[in-house]
């Protein structure tokens, strides 16, 4: 698997597809350069279907696909969903491919 999702994330995901009315679509997550050279994550549920050089993985229930050009980006990346501080939630991105990347600055 190119991204690891944590259980708290699945469960996110999850629940975000079925408010959203994306149960069953698959989660496309992406990431593009910076003009600063780091990298800037993006992800939602995809209507147009798993296309030619796409990795497909599954995590809980949730088909992940990430774009060929894009796997050696999101290697080795942890998906998790997190209590950045008291309330307020937020998926973050651990990739260790990104060059702003510091597990010290992870908060849990």
């Amino acid at each position: 698997m190119i991204i690891n999702i944590t259980e708290d994330a699945i469960r996110q995901i999850e629940i975000a597809a079925e408010q959203s009315g994306a149960t069953g679509l698959p989660l496309r997550i992406a990431t593009v350069r910076t003009p600063e050279g780091g990298l800037d994550y993006r992800m939602g549920f995809d209507d147009n279907g798993i296309k030619s050089g796409d990795s497909q993985d599954s995590a809980g229930s949730v088909i992940v696909v990430v774009a060929a050009d894009e796997q050696p980006l999101l290697e080795g990346t942890v998906l998790d969903y997190v209590e950045i501080e008291q309330g307020q939630f937020h998926f973050i991105f651990d990739n260790p491919n990104d060059p702003g990347h510091s597990r010290k600055s992870r908060k849990k």
